[in-house]
C-alpha cells in the first residue's frame, strides 16, 4: 500500500478505534490494514497505536501524527479536486475552537451557516476556556478573545468586548453602587476557580493600574455561574460584556463603574497558513469573519 492508503488507514483505525470497524469503512481485510498500520509504524520509526484485547488507542506520538496525517490527506483530496475542475465547491474537515460561552452563543451559528452553505465540508467545533494549540492539536481555525502578541498565525479582527462589572438592582439597593473601584472594598463578589480567592481586581487609573480587593461571597469556574449568581443578588460579579448581555437588557443586572473600564478587548478569528491556507479553511474564516463582525456590536453594546 503506498503512504497516503496507509495514512488513510491509520486515520480509519484512530476513528473506528479498532481494525475490524476500520477495515469495513476501508472496504479492506482486518489483516491488510494491520499491515498498513505496521508498515506506517516501521516508516516513521515509532509506535502510533496501543492495542489492547478490547480497544485501540493512540500513543501520544500517535496523536500528533493523526492531526499531520488529516491535515495532508484534506490538502491531497483538494489538490486533486481543485485539478478535476471542482475547485468551487470545498471539501474535507475543517475543525473550529472558541472560548466555551462565546463558541456556543456566536460561533454555532456561525457553524450552522457554514455547514448550510458548503456541504461537503466535515465541521468539528471544540468550544473550551483554554487557548488551543492550533498546530499540535489539529485546529483549523480559533476565534480568540484577547490582545494578540506575535505569532505566525493569521488574525482577522472581527469585533471587541468589554470587561464589565455588574450586580442585581436589589444587590445595590442593599448595599449601594460603588462610584469608584475604590468602593468595592466594601463589597461581595463572585469569583473564578482559576483564580485566588481573594484575587485582585485591576483598574485602568490615570496611565497606571489601580488594584482593588473585594470580599469574595462565591467561587465559581463558569462566566455562566458568575452572571447567575449576580442576578440572584448574591454579589458583584467582573464578566465581559457579551456573558452579561442578556441579563443586563432583561434588567436583572446592572452595568457599574463604566467609566472606570479597562480597553475592550479585541475579537479575532485566526488560523495558520496565511494565504496559503486550504480552500476549505478560507471558505470556513470567510464567513465567520463576515458573520461576526455582522454580529459583533450585540456584544459590547450593553
Amino acid at each position: 500500500m503506498d503512504r497516503l492508503g496507509t495514512m488513510r488507514a491509520f486515520v480509519a483505525v484512530a476513528d473506528a478505534a479498532g481494525f475490524a470497524a476500520a477495515a469495513r469503512r476501508l472496504g479492506m481485510s482486518a489483516p491488510a490494514v494491520t499491515r498498513a498500520i505496521a508498515d506506517l509504524e516501521q516508516a516513521v520509526g515509532t509506535r502510533l497505536l496501543r492495542r489492547t484485547t478490547r480497544v485501540v488507542r493512540l500513543t501520544e506520538a500517535g496523536h500528533r501524527f493523526l492531526a499531520d496525517c488529516r491535515r495532508i490527506l484534506a490538502e491531497t483530496d483538494e489538490a486533486m479536486a481543485l485539478a478535476a475542475g471542482s475547485q468551487a465547491e470545498p471539501r474535507g474537515r475543517v475543525v473550529v475552537t472558541a472560548p466555551a460561552m462565546f463558541g456556543r452563543r456566536h460561533v454555532a451559528p456561525v457553524m450552522l451557516a457554514v455547514a448550510e452553505r458548503y456541504p461537503r465540508l466535515a465541521l468539528q467545533t471544540v468550544f473550551v476556556d483554554r487557548v488551543v494549540d492550533l498546530v499540535d492539536e489539529g485546529v483549523d481555525v480559533a476565534v480568540r478573545i484577547a490582545h494578540l502578541g506575535d505569532s505566525a498565525l493569521t488574525a482577522a479582527r472581527v469585533g471587541a468586548v468589554r470587561r464589565v462589572v455588574c450586580a442585581a438592582p436589589a444587590y445595590l439597593d442593599r448595599h449601594g453602587v460603588p462610584a469608584a473601584p475604590r468602593d468595592l472594598a466594601a463589597h461581595e463578589a463572585i469569583a473564578f476557580s482559576h483564580a485566588a480567592a481573594d484575587a485582585l481586581w485591576a483598574f485602568p487609573a490615570g496611565g497606571r493600574t489601580m488594584t482593588v480587593r473585594p470580599r469574595t461571597r462565591m467561587v465559581v469556574n463558569s462566566a455562566e455561574m458568575a452572571v447567575a449568581a449576580a442576578a440572584a443578588g448574591l454579589g458583584l460579579a467582573r464578566v465581559l460584556s457579551y456573558q452579561a448581555v442578556h441579563e443586563v437588557r432583561a434588567g436583572r443586572l446592572r452595568i457599574v463603574l463604566a467609566a472606570h473600564e479597562p480597553p475592550p478587548v479585541p475579537v479575532h478569528v485566526v488560523h495558520a497558513d496565511g494565504r496559503r491556507a486550504a480552500a476549505r479553511v478560507r471558505a470556513v474564516v470567510d464567513l465567520a469573519v463576515e458573520r461576526l463582525r455582522a454580529d459583533a456590536p450585540s456584544w459590547i453594546e450593553v
